[in-house]
């Protein structure tokens, strides 16, 4: 592996125990609340019941369940053993084994890590891209997971604002893929923690709406439509308000700016 994906592997097991002890992941709030999807997931998705639906970068695999839980039979990726372990420890907890499986793996190579099985939904949420030097490669994968006649369904941050410092106020980051990637060394997550991390070194990359699509529909998808929302589910800038659970978006009377985007493609029945 990329030894830049190694330093993000180690990072992100170093994650998994403060996520799980975090206030922004609640586990034992979802676990008590049995939460399914957003409904806004549902809504682009509609009926999941009896679909074979597969999470690519599932971390610990809270929104992997809780589509088992809307009747999916789900399968979890995820390149960090931590993160699976823990994905696994949930599944037991919310007695959800039945319908969930969890494969750890790199994802630039679940096509193989699956033995090439293929499903009605595959599905990426927040925060799964920018993990990945090269766009294009991940997206040979999707298209090799999604089944004829299947969808695929992303949520992700948005390249505009990840461009943008932490302040949001000026460019600091390159919005195309095609750049030395982004190095962070800081002692927090995106959660809530009192705990530093100590492997702190993790890389990451921005890759533009066109290159994203592009690629999807070079590898045999179709797009159906990309949503840009005025809101994240984290605070990506200090300045930003929380108008629901995981909703932040600009104060009243600030110009909205473009945060994160939601993308839905399928594969045609005939291939093509």
């Amino acid at each position: 592996m990329d030894e830049r994906l190694e330093a993000n592997r180690a990072n992100w097991d170093e994650r998994t125990a403060v996520h799980l002890a975090s206030r922004f992941y609640d586990v034992e709030g979802w676990l008590r609340d049995c939460r399914g999807p957003r409904p806004y997931e549902l809504e682009a998705l509609g009926e999941v019941s009896g679909l074979r639906l597969l999470h690519l970068q599932c971390h610990i695999g809270l929104d992997t369940l809780a589509w088992a839980r809307a009747g999916a039979r789900v399968t979890g990726l995820d390149f960090s053993p931590a993160a699976i372990d823990a994905a696994r420890d949930l599944a037991r907890r919310s007695g959800l084994c039945d319908r969930a499986e969890f494969v750890c793996a790199d994802v630039y190579e679940a096509a193989n890590a699956l033995g090439h099985a293929t499903f009605d939904v595959v599905y990426v949420s927040l925060g799964a891209l920018c993990w990945l030097p090269d766009v294009d490669r991940w997206a040979e994968q999707v298209g090799a997971l999604v089944a004829p006649g299947g969808r695929f369904y992303l949520h992700d941050g948005h390249p505009f604002a990840d461009a943008l410092a932490d302040d949001g106020l000026v460019v600091e980051n390159d919005y195309f893929e095609e750049a030395e990637p982004y190095v962070d060394d800081s002692e927090d997550t995106y959660t809530d923690s009192e705990r530093p991390l100590v492997n702190r070194r993790n890389y990451s990359w921005n890759h533009g709406i066109g290159e994203t699509v592009t690629a999807l529909i070079r590898h045999g998808l179709r797009l159906e439509w990309v949503v840009e929302h005025d809101w994240t589910s984290w605070r990506r800038y200090s300045f930003l308000v929380e108008e629901e659970r995981h909703r932040w978006t600009t104060p009243a009377g600030m110009p909205r700016i473009p945060m994160s985007l939601s993308l839905l493609a399928s594969r045609p029945m005939d291939g093509r």
